[in-house]
């Protein structure tokens, strides 16, 4: 746990000096090239970022499909669940529930 907090307080320290050296560079020395140099370098690393991403997407190879496409040939059934689920328990359940409700419902209108 201290070599982080050491790491960090250097990360901190080094952000510092570098926007203190960049600051006298950019106002005291060459403002022109150093913000020359600075697009430059933020263009390079935006366009290398690209170019990574784009060369992972090209050379990795599609993953490997866990299980088999399901055949379409015969199926003609659009829901996704099957009475084999339990999908049909949780209709008969709703349903329950609105026909407790409704007669709640009109017992506390009598």
């Amino acid at each position: 746990m201290a070599r982080d907090r050491v790491i960090g307080a250097a990360l901190v320290v080094g952000a510092v000096v570098g926007v203190i050296i960049y600051g006298v560079l950019i106002f005291l020395v060459a403002p022109l090239i150093v913000l020359e140099i600075t697009a430059f370098v933020a263009v390079l690393a935006i366009l290398a970022i690209l170019g990574w991403i784009g060369y992972v997407m090209a050379t990795t190879p599609p993953p490997v499909p866990l299980e088999p496409e399901p055949s379409t040939v015969g199926s003609t059934t659009t829901s996704s669940v099957s009475p084999s689920d339990g999908g049909g328990k949780q209709d008969q359940q709703q349903q329950g529930m609105t026909s407790s409700s409704s007669s709640a419902s009109s017992s506390g209108k009598s």
